[in-house]
């Protein structure tokens, strides 16, 4: 159920990832990426779901970082999931980033100078010392420590070891992380033009953005064990929680617009009580603990520029999900992470192909109601 290498997983120097990549969609050997858009009406991107870290900044790693935590610094458990969902549903193109947010966090709004906002990270963990909590509100796009505050990257003792590693990450992020964005975009676009299509054609004229994500409600121990607690203000619902940037009911807040129509959401909420049999409605929350992040606020304001889609009648949607890790991993695997370790847990397949399938089902329910 586990392994126990430790050290971490390594992307070989030089890897440069294309847009075919990292696109998944049903029957890829006989459907093309042009006849899937045509026919998906749900973008699903997972700007988490890498782990693995490009060779390049090895060097640069704490001496105390394994497998476990890399893994564990993840959404590690969405991409077997969503590549296994848009291997059996024609309705969805997937998108998936291959770098860790270690890189850069690609939900989060991407700073004008990435270098200068790593430097300032480092020097407020430099400053609050080994192990201990920072406040890295405003510059936690890229992170040295994880969110238990576990240490990523060797602090740098100079200015020139600080330049080197800012500049290394500048570099091999436009190796994945940077292809992932721009790949993103524009099936964003594609999407679009294809749901206008749809509608000059009498046809279904939805398009939905879906950002898919997971969390843990435990944090990780020095020793590896997985098993703190958060806060109970942190803690996801036992399934999932759907967000539109709006209130526990998908309301708007006085603050902002909402990304997908409170009606919509309430419905894709119910869906996805039917389709994976919860036990209690709020096992299915919305918008609690998280309103819905950069993608979805990015891709919301991009539909607000489409003028034309209200007369067209086309539904251009955003919605964020974030599902349990637990959940998405199983009780076995769940058992191993809360013991010390230092490796990682091996999927189960049969366990994958279930959550798939649920997925499929709710958004099918979905488009049903």
């Amino acid at each position: 159920m586990t392994t126990s290498d430790a050290a971490p997983v390594l992307i070989p120097a030089g890897t440069v990832f294309s847009p075919a990549d990292i696109t998944f969609w049903a029957d890829r050997d006989n459907r093309s990426l042009e006849q899937a858009i045509a026919e998906a009406d749900v973008l699903v991107s997972c700007p988490h779901s890498g782990a693995a870290i490009p060779a390049e900044i090895s060097r640069f790693l704490a001496p105390e970082f394994t497998r476990r935590l890399q893994y564990d610094f993840s959404d590690v458990a969405t991409s077997a999931i969503v590549r296994r969902w848009a291997e059996i549903d024609p309705r969805i193109v997937y998108v998936e980033n291959p770098h860790p947010r270690l890189i850069r966090d690609p939900n989060r709004k991407k700073p004008e100078d990435p270098a200068a906002l790593l430097a300032e990270a480092i020097g407020r963990v430099r400053t609050a010392g080994a192990y201990q909590r920072a406040d890295l509100t405003g510059v936690d796009a890229i992170r040295p420590v994880t969110f238990s505050f576990y240490p990523l990257l060797r602090v740098p003792s100079t200015e020139e070891e600080l330049s080197e590693l800012t500049s290394t990450f500048e570099a091999v992020a436009e190796q994945g992380l940077g292809v992932y964005e721009r790949t993103r975009d524009e099936l964003t676009e594609r999407f679009i033009a294809a749901a206008y299509a749809r509608a000059a054609a009498g046809g279904d004229a939805r398009f939905t953005r879906l950002s898919f994500h997971d969390t843990m409600n435990t944090t990780t121990t020095r020793e590896g064990a997985v098993n703190v607690e958060r806060d109970p203000a942190d803690r996801l619902p036992r399934v999932v929680a759907l967000s539109n940037r709006g209130d526990h009911a998908g309301n708007p807040r006085p603050d902002g617009p909402v990304t997908l129509n409170p009606v919509r959401l309430r419905m894709l909420a119910s869906a996805h009580r039917e389709a994976f049999a919860v036990e209690r409605a709020e096992d299915v929350a919305l918008n609690q603990p998280y309103l819905g992040s950069q993608e979805i606020i990015a891709a919301g304001e991009r539909f607000a520029r489409e003028t034309d889609a209200a007369q067209a009648d086309v539904h251009l949607d955003a919605v964020q999900a974030e599902f349990l890790r637990e959940f998405l991993l199983g009780d076995a695997a769940v058992r191993v992470l809360h013991e010390p370790g230092t490796g990682w847990i091996t999927e189960d397949p049969e366990h994958v192909d279930r959550i798939a399938q649920a997925c499929r089902d709710a958004w099918d329910r979905y488009r049903d109601a």
